[in-house]
């Protein structure tokens, strides 16, 4: 059966709201937790953008759920022998249940340094060896590295799990999903295709578990929920690559200018309306992935919490068991 997590969102929310998000997520029967990695938000109407390692250390005192970064960026940003030892203490600190997703990131939040920002093709590649340098470091030994991105020159780390955690990568388009099967040992998304779990499949991930996330807005009034999504989350219309390619909030406020409430609402269940949300976790579900994680957008949490425990996951575990 499908699992159903919550997905914390950094950009709108302080840590210690998150840290409360979590407690509601497991007290209200959601069954693991999603993180968001940035540097900066998308707009500042959103308006945090607080330091993921922090909030999960704290999130392995405040819940029993297991946690998964969707997704931190090891490439640029974050050198990823420091990722390795992150997601290795957290592993230790949520006693296993730690999940590490990864992506080739977006310069919004990976241009902070100066650096430039590479095309896909390279960003996948120095992915790939980032991932390798990670695995390498999780082992315990002693390791020296000289790769085409990444140096490492005689590191060892000795905080370390009795497992390593997985490492579920994020994939949109083919090529990145390929590489999710082949070398990763999950696939993330939030799209609700099938055809992409396909090809994650045929590249190595048969039995690999599957993961998606999508955004909603639950209020009693449907006009304020769609009046939220699209102050918070215009960018969820803007199409195309421009959500990698763009380095400031600002931009992304520019850019959504063009975007109309009706068009956001269009691709977000917003409102009160049990079959509205239902509809939209059935094409994740139909689609066959495993897990589903959802965000509450704007400040309606407890109204959502209650929502979804009384009205919408009964029915949805409901519907799987009948099948």
């Amino acid at each position: 059966m499908t699992k159903f997590g919550y997905f914390l969102s950094c950009e709108e929310h302080d840590p210690k709201e998150l840290l409360r998000q979590a407690r509601l997520a497991e007290q209200h029967g959601f069954e693991g937790l999603w993180i968001s990695d940035h540097y900066h938000p998308w707009v500042d109407a959103q308006g945090q953008s607080a330091f993921v390692w922090a909030v999960i250390g704290a999130l392995s005192e405040a819940t029993s759920l297991p946690v998964t970064t969707a997704v931190t960026c090891p490439i640029i940003r974050i050198h990823p022998s420091i990722i390795a030892q992150a997601a290795a203490t957290a592993q230790v600190m949520l006693d296993g249940r730690f999940r590490l997703g990864l992506g080739t990131g977006e310069a919004l939040n990976e241009h902070i340094h100066g650096d430039q920002w590479p095309p896909a093709s390279e960003r996948r590649r120095m992915l790939e060896e980032a991932i390798e340098v990670i695995r390498r470091l999780w082992t315990g030994k002693l390791v020296s590295f000289r790769g085409e991105f990444y140096d490492v020159d005689t590191a060892r780390l000795y905080t370390l799990p009795e497992k390593p955690p997985p490492i579920y990568i994020s994939g949109f388009g083919p090529k990145s999903t390929e590489l999710a099967g082949r070398i990763g040992d999950g696939y993330i998304s939030t799209a609700p295709s099938s055809d992409m779990i396909q090809v994650f499949r045929a590249a190595g991930g048969q039995g690999k578990p599957t993961a998606a996330g999508f955004k909603v807005c639950w209020s009693e009034d449907a006009a304020r929920a769609r009046h939220n999504v699209h102050r918070l989350w215009p960018t969820n219309g803007i199409p195309g690559e421009a959500s990698q390619l763009l380095p400031l909030p600002r931009h992304f406020e520019q850019l959504s200018q063009l975007v109309t409430e009706e068009a956001v609402a269009d691709k977000i269940a917003c409102g009160p309306s049990a079959d509205d949300h239902i509809a939209v976790i059935r094409q994740y579900v139909e689609a066959g992935y495993d897990e589903i994680y959802i965000q509450q957008v704007g400040p309606e949490q407890d109204g959502f919490f209650s929502f979804y425990a009384e009205e919408v996951l009964p029915r949805c575990r409901t519907t799987q068991a009948v099948r």
